[in-house]
């Protein structure tokens, strides 16, 4: 699966239950370092191997935790439905989050996880009818790889997750409009990692934008080009299993908040 989706060939093989617990708690802690968290709001979801009964599982933060609070052992576990089947904390999850995961878990098996987030970077670029531009490197990722869904206010319909998975379709990364942003990964990691490259993308977009000058725009050549080779890249660490990225990220947790693993 490139940003685009599609490509199952570079997936890597399954992690076990405990390196998945091991990489959503570390995902917690980096965007809650990155000041991209939002209270006790927003979600990241982990899809677990399937129970012993074929049991779709997926983790969640526990609901009334900030980020820099989700650790290994809180994590809630629920099914496709949102019923809870391990709460450590106590305190279920919050019901608007699960709507957007469950709606894109559901239908897209390749998506190993999904982190929403609202940061004001990107509520900023999602409240603006133009979007995201390929202005830069890092925006020249997302050419042609970002859906988008209108805002219909907060997310307690449960019919509303078929008009998010339609507006997702085969892609990966899904601008809430009026709201937020949606990635998608085959892994934890490929999941971090486009979440950060979209916030900074939205970041220097805002920053551009407020100097008051003329706007350069990639062309749509370039910005494809660049998409391909950002695409590529992710294909080819997704398919050796070997994230120097990622290890970087979990030796920083390391160093500045290493009570995510307890």
């Amino acid at each position: 699966m490139s940003l685009g989706g599609g490509d199952t060939s570079a997936a890597q093989s399954p992690k076990t239950e405990a390196e998945i617990r091991r990489d959503l708690a570390a995902a917690y802690r980096v965007i809650a370092l990155k000041g991209m968290d939002d209270g006790i709001y927003t979600h990241i979801s982990a899809r677990l191997p399937d129970g012993p009964e074929g049991q779709k599982r997926f983790l969640l933060n526990p609901f009334g935790l900030m980020f820099d609070e989700v650790t290994v052992s809180n994590l809630v576990t629920v099914d496709e439905e949102g019923a809870i089947l391990d709460d450590p904390y106590g305190h279920g999850v919050n019901a608007a989050g699960f709507t957007i995961h469950s709606a894109v878990h559901m239908a897209r098996h390749d998506a190993a996880c999904v982190l929403h987030t609202h940061t004001v970077a990107g509520v900023a670029v999602s409240s603006v009818r133009e979007g995201l531009m390929s202005l830069n490197q890092w925006s020249a990722q997302f050419h042609d790889a970002i859906a988008y869904h209108d805002y219909e206010g907060i997310a307690l319909n449960l019919e509303e997750r078929q008009r998010i998975i339609a507006d997702l379709g085969h892609l990966n990364v899904l601008m809430l409009r009026n709201h937020g942003t949606l990635v998608c990964g085959r892994s934890v990691a490929e999941a971090v990692k486009l979440a950060l490259n979209l916030e900074r993308s939205c970041k220097a977009q805002v920053a551009a934008l407020s100097m008051g000058l003329t706007p350069d725009p990639l062309s749509d050549e370039v910005a494809a080009h660049t998409a391909g080779q950002y695409a590529r890249a992710y294909d080819k660490i997704e398919a050796s299993g070997q994230d120097p990225e990622w290890a970087s990220i979990l030796r920083l947790l390391d160093r500045e908040a290493p009570g995510y693993i307890a």
